[in-house]
């Protein structure tokens, strides 16, 4: 029976917690990427070599906007401003559609 605990606290051990990797940290191992193979930058580092390409990926997709963290977008302003108008228009014609509907009612009652 102990045995069985013991082997339990070892895997339980052994689970790693996810990592947070602060946002100057990646940019700046981004910029090592620019210097040497990622290969060697990861092991130099202890990280994943598929998740510095992923980094170094969004760097240069994105730019000084990338690794918003705490799942927030990566948008551009441009990007945010489009969502925003799109929001007001669904309201707009949300608002519209509703005086149609009251303006319909308003001029039945009024035969």
């Amino acid at each position: 029976m102990c045995l069985q605990r013991d082997k339990v606290r070892k895997k339980i051990d052994k689970m790693k917690t996810p990592r947070v990797y602060e946002k100057s940290f990646k940019e700046n191992a981004v910029r090592l990427c620019e210097y040497s193979p990622i290969v060697q930058v990861a092991r130099e580092l202890g990280i994943n070599e598929s998740m510095l390409r992923r980094w170094r990926k969004e760097y240069r997709d994105i730019g000084s906007c990338s690794f918003s963290g705490k799942g927030n977008k990566n948008i551009t302003s441009e990007e945010r401003e489009i969502e925003n108008m799109k929001k007001t228009i669904y309201r707009l014609e949300t608002e519209n559609a509703i005086l149609k509907k009251a303006m319909g009612i308003i001029s039945k009652s009024d035969l």
